[in-house]
């Protein structure tokens, strides 16, 4: 699961952690490019020291760096981390989003309702928590499933609390 609860002790609260999954790490990024640049180079093998090697190698650069700048800015998107405090008195939840845009929400964890919206939403099975008269999103890049999951954790935990 791409979340992760740490216990809470007598100083420190409860902690939830949540981030994007990525099916391709960064090394496999740097695998994946370089088995790339080795499969397309090979048949200009065949057309070394001729004329056409000039005029293909300029659209092999401009794919090659396409493809690279495409994937760096799915990186970059996908740098997204959301924090979740929860304690006896005060449920904090943090998003760190991509380029440094920060976001911050606090409420009473006693009067916060979380909430399923199994359609309407951007995603299917879109939760948000409410509280404080304002409505936030959690987890929107977390599979259906894992919200799901996520929401029944949550939910005991908030009961645990009450």
């Amino acid at each position: 699961m791409p979340y992760e609860w740490t216990a809470p002790t007598a100083d420190d609260p409860a902690r939830l952690q949540l981030w994007p999954y990525r099916s391709l790490p960064r090394r496999g990024f740097v695998g994946f490019f370089a088995v790339t640049v080795a499969l397309v180079a090979l048949p200009l093998l065949s057309v070394l020291g001729s004329p056409v090697l000039w005029f293909i190698l300029i659209f092999i650069v401009l794919a090659l760096s396409g493809m690279w700048m495409a994937l760096n800015r799915s990186y970059r998107d996908a740098e997204i981390i959301e924090n979740l405090t929860l304690d006896r008195d005060h449920l904090t939840l943090t998003r760190h989003g991509p380029r440094g845009k920060r976001q911050d929400w606090q409420a009473n964890p006693y009067w916060v309702q979380i909430r399923l919206h199994e359609t309407g939403g951007p995603v299917p099975n879109y939760l948000t928590l409410k509280g404080d008269g304002r409505e936030v999103e959690l987890g929107a890049f977390l599979s259906e499933d894992e919200r799901l999951t996520l929401k029944d954790d949550l939910q005991r935990r908030l009961n645990a609390l009450r």
